[in-house]
């Protein structure tokens, strides 16, 4: 029932899985503090378990449930069944009861360890929220910018930190003694604005200070290459849609199984009603216009 507007009950269920893993997420926050732990240990042991047995039993109905689906298509029930169980998706679900159960059968493991694991989970909402797919998709449009970009940042890199050596080397040489313990320099500097360690020649202070104003260049060209890519994304998304919409609308009638059809599209789209009814009305515009 994920994303279809047919069912109320698959937005309660989504609404449940949402709130069952933010108060996981915070849970596992909370139970990293050690004095919090010592009052509400078997709190959270407690809600570790009613959660791992209600992710189990989502993971094992959409298992069964995609089964089904396919059950009359080429590959049988096992087609679906393979393609939920190593979909990106899929797996996120299997690593989410994995924690405890690892836990339960390996119970000398580093409990920080599970605590990131299970931290994990958050992932889960990805599946409501196409915030993520827009955004690898939106990199991966752009992967020959976003290339030369990185090009530029290992060219800027590997300056600075042969430099900083050849200035620094002799003055501080556990930090610029070697190129590759300047690189790890040049690479805090560049990202974050100024390393951890503050220059002693003069030669070296300006080397620094042009590593810096570097960064701040980079930081400007992946962030508009970013906002780019994404706004793209967005647009490219109501291009579909907006094209769907003609195409329904290219006979001037709207039978039940198209508008079911937009309103999956919507949901799949991610679209907000009012995004949705202006591109309604502005194919009708042009419908009305062509008549």
């Amino acid at each position: 029932m994920d994303g279809s507007p047919k069912h109320a009950a698959s937005r309660w269920v989504e609404l449940a899985i949402t709130i069952v893993v933010l108060v996981n997420c915070s849970a596992v926050i909370l139970d990293s503090v050690p004095e919090i732990h010592a009052v509400y240990k078997d709190f959270f042991h407690e809600l570790e378990f009613w959660s791992v047995m209600f992710f189990t039993t989502e993971y094992i109905a959409r298992v069964w449930s995609l089964g089904s689906k396919y059950a009359k298509s080429e590959g049988g029930s096992w087609k679906g069944r393979r393609q939920y169980i190593f979909s990106p998706f899929g797996l996120i679900d299997f690593f989410a009861t994995m924690p405890y159960y690892m836990h339960v059968f390996f119970p000398y493991l580093d409990l920080r360890i599970l605590r990131v694991l299970r931290l994990l989970r958050i992932l889960k909402l990805s599946k409501y929220n196409t915030a993520l797919q827009d955004l690898f998709q939106a990199v991966y449009s752009e992967r020959q910018a976003f290339g030369s970009a990185v090009f530029l940042l290992t060219i800027a890199t590997i300056v600075s930190a042969s430099l900083m050596h050849f200035a620094e080397g002799h003055d501080q040489p556990e930090t610029f003694g070697t190129i590759p313990h300047s690189i790890y320099w040049a690479i805090i500097t560049i990202t974050s604005g100024y390393g951890n360690v503050e220059p002693m020649t003069k030669a070296g202070e300006m080397i620094a200070l042009i590593t810096g104003f570097l960064g701040v260049c980079m930081a400007a060209i992946m962030t508009g290459i970013v906002a780019s890519a994404f706004s793209n994304q967005v647009a490219r998304k109501k291009a579909a849609f907006e094209a769907q919409i003609r195409e329904i609308f290219s006979d001037g009638v709207v039978s039940e199984e198209e508008n079911e059809t937009l309103k999956r599209l919507q949901a799949h789209y991610r679209l907000t009603d009012v995004q949705v009814d202006a591109m309604l009305q502005r194919a009708k515009n042009k419908t009305v216009m062509k008549g």
